[in-house]
């Protein structure tokens, strides 16, 4: 799991796919998002603005992320 730190309190999800660098474009994270590719503390989520917290996990294309 690799801890992505965030300034502020939340971040949205497309958003946060971007700064953790698994993404190269917000379209890409866009697709993934919306065909069920991104699961947030294992729930599948097809929503790229879903709000993220500290602590909340993301898991994409094999690699965990956990919102730090």
């Amino acid at each position: 799991m690799r801890d992505v730190e965030i300034r502020g309190d939340m971040i949205r999800l497309g958003q946060f796919l971007k700064l953790a660098d698994v993404m190269e474009s917000g379209g890409e994270s866009k697709e993934l998002i919306l065909d069920g590719e991104v699961s947030v503390n294992g729930e599948i989520d097809t929503r790229r603005g879903r709000q993220l917290h500290r602590g909340d996990v993301v898991r994409v294309l094999g690699e965990t992320l956990r919102v730090a």
